[in-house]
């Protein structure tokens, strides 16, 4: 009776490691079943998520895809556990989430925002992509070739010759024309006039103004015959690298997640999310499709 015991206890013991093992996979685990993956409200973050996704249900993973949240609440969904991982900025999170001073060094912010996330929010930063979605100003093409202005430097030198196209806070804000003077002088543009930020780049086409106020990963700079971003020399505008963020819960679980967001994030940098945004805002392609068609030639 003794053995038979004894015998029924191993062949228990051996299926409970046995069990055991198999939680250590990862996507196996149950708390792993579903990884919930999160976006803000336009067009490169909600790529770069579904980007994300199909890695992780390429993985063997399923996923539970809570993209377009208002850019306001995506930082309370991730930290109140209504999303697992999703696309952020260094800027967005060392100025408006941790409320830091500006800091112009990427790796400097990079580390600071991952150090900060891991002891305030149990979140952890994975490696950042290489698409910067910085301020800036772009200038139309044809006026930079002309007057040699391709960085903020020459722009200032230049301003006076140029009309510039606003929204009617760029000239005044500390992160516009305000701020840029005390690093660079002032700019004497020889107009401003206002105008909708949703034609700004009309009007630059139209010859209605040379210069404007934009995003390093604009749609419409995927047209370089016709605009130009200027390069920032002198620093003033803080870095924005996207990369994704994860609850550490799941990635200490699931370690190998972090492979499998990374691999992605390696193929992606300002020129080609600048391209991917094109297809959606201009081509009017839908963001899903985009995305695909990039992850299966480009990713897999």
């Amino acid at each position: 009776m003794k053995k038979i015991i004894s015998a029924i206890l191993a062949v228990t013991l051996v299926f409970g490691m046995a069990a055991s093992l198999a939680g250590c996979g990862g996507k196996d685990d149950d708390s792993a079943s579903v990884i919930r993956v999160g976006s803000k409200d336009f067009t490169e973050n909600l790529i770069v998520a579904e980007l994300y996704a199909l890695a992780l249900e390429d993985a063997g993973y399923t996923v539970e895809r809570d993209l377009d949240i208002a850019g306001s609440m995506v930082h309370t969904a991730i930290t109140s556990d209504e999303i697992d991982l999703y696309p952020e900025y260094t800027g967005t999170g060392l100025l408006s989430v941790l409320q830091m001073d500006m800091e112009s060094d990427p790796d400097v912010v990079y580390n600071t925002v991952k150090e900060a996330y891991d002891e305030q929010f149990d979140i952890t930063w994975l490696t950042p992509t290489e698409i910067n979605d910085r301020q800036g100003i772009a200038i139309r093409t044809d006026v930079a070739e002309e007057y040699g202005i391709y960085n903020m430097s020459q722009l200032q030198q230049n301003a006076d010759k140029l009309r510039m196209c606003s929204q009617g806070e760029f000239e005044y804000r500390e992160d516009g024309l305000t701020g840029l003077a005390k690093v660079y002088g002032e700019f004497n543009f020889k107009s401003i006039n206002v105008y909708d930020n949703g034609i700004k780049y009309e009007i630059l086409k139209n010859d209605e103004a040379d210069v404007c106020p934009g995003y390093s990963t604009d749609a419409q700079l995927v047209d370089k015959d016709s605009f130009t971003y200027l390069e920032d020399d002198k620093g003033f505008w803080p870095p924005y690298y996207l990369a994704p963020i994860i609850r550490n819960e799941l990635l200490e679980a699931n370690p190998e997640i972090a492979d499998v967001l990374n691999a992605v994030s390696a193929k992606l940098d300002t020129e080609t999310i600048v391209a991917l945004n094109a297809k959606v805002d201009i081509e009017q392609m839908e963001y899903e499709d985009v995305a695909r068609e990039f992850y299966e030639t480009v990713c897999k």
